[in-house]
């Protein structure tokens, strides 16, 4: 859950305690362009204050007249649709025609938003099933790390803790890269045991550890909501933290470095017990190939290729590094252009 969904639930809790009405709003599907994504959330108070957002801003609009005018009358949940036909879809702003289902859900204190909120913040997984006849609640520990499931007559929807990002390496390039892994919601964790680098360590927003990086990933307890980014160029450095992070769940683990590099790391992975199937989870070189040079550049790289993953979108080999670069030095080799 990114920080913003989870600010919804807050204030969603807040307002009920202080005796308001409020109108959850969640995302269940889409079709065509969506501005967000499915299990988005919006929350709507009776004198029409709103948090989060589930479109550019005109189904947000439309909504707070809504209730408004209206307030807010019902007591059961409801499904609608904004953006059937292209009339809609260009006044609620969704681009390219795409439709956009939501379920409006009055909140009560028996809705149990506030037991949610601590279960997010204190780190666990929860799947929230609403019956839209009834507008009951049920949670239970989840299994999943994310998901939204509506079949008309139940709304699942899956909350847990921001995700995480392990960043071994406090140099020039965790620097941007960090910088950017905030802008995207991850909490930072920069582990670093030399102090050359550690003392100059001023990013918002990130937590610095001077620990082992082996150490460091066993203290994490990395789960399927962690990405694992070795950047230092030291083996004794990024080796440590790759050996413990490949056997975790973590949907990422990566590592700087040229293709001989990253194939002389893998030797060496195989000493520390990793398997096959494990060694296969090493993203390296990381990033895509977008013919960066930059400290900047090559963040933005790494980032796209974390970000593709956490969405479970598989890359075709010749938009990764190695495979890449691999295809050019090939058409060099045919006198198409120059190997890289």
């Amino acid at each position: 859950m990114d920080s913003v969904d989870l600010e919804v639930l807050r204030n969603s809790a807040r307002w009920l305690e202080d005796g308001h009405r409020v109108l959850l709003v969640t995302v269940v599907k889409t079709w065509g362009s969506s501005p967000r994504p499915e299990g988005a959330m919006l929350a709507v108070r009776d004198d029409g204050h709103v948090v989060g957002s589930v479109s550019g801003g005109c189904i947000e609009d439309d909504l707070i007249e809504r209730v408004r005018q209206r307030g807010i009358e019902q007591t059961r949940p409801e499904a609608v649709k904004y953006g059937i036909t292209a009339e809609e879809a260009h006044r609620f702003g969704l681009p390219c025609g795409g439709t956009i289902q939501l379920v409006l859900e009055p909140l009560t204190l028996q809705s149990g938003i506030a037991g949610l909120c601590e279960a997010v913040e204190a780190g666990r997984l929860v799947a929230r099933s609403l019956d839209m006849t009834t507008g009951e609640v049920r949670m239970e520990p989840a299994l999943a790390t994310d998901g939204v499931l509506f079949d008309d007559s139940t709304l699942l929807t899956i909350h847990g803790p921001r995700y995480r990002m392990l960043v071994i390496g406090a140099g020039q390039l965790s620097r941007y890269l960090c910088n950017i892994a905030v802008g995207l919601d991850y909490q930072v964790t920069v582990c670093d045991p030399r102090e050359e680098y550690t003392e100059e360590w001023d990013v918002p927003g990130t937590t610095i550890v001077r620990t082992m990086p082996d150490d460091t990933v066993m203290e994490m307890n990395l789960d399927e909501r962690c990405a694992v980014i070795a950047l230092t160029h030291d083996p004794k450095l990024d080796d440590l933290a790759l050996m413990e992070a490949l056997k975790t769940p973590a949907f990422y683990v990566g590592a700087l470095g040229s293709r001989r590099n990253n194939a002389a790391r893998r030797e060496r992975l195989k000493e520390f017990d990793l398997s096959e199937a494990e060694l296969a989870r090493l993203h390296g070189p990381v990033g895509i190939y977008i013919g960066s040079r930059t400290p900047p550049e090559i963040a933005v790289s790494i980032l796209a290729e974390v970000t593709a993953a956490k969405n479970g979108v598989s890359l075709p080999e010749l938009l990764k590094v190695e495979g890449a670069k691999a295809a050019r030095e090939v058409e060099g080799r045919d006198g198409v252009v120059c190997g890289v």
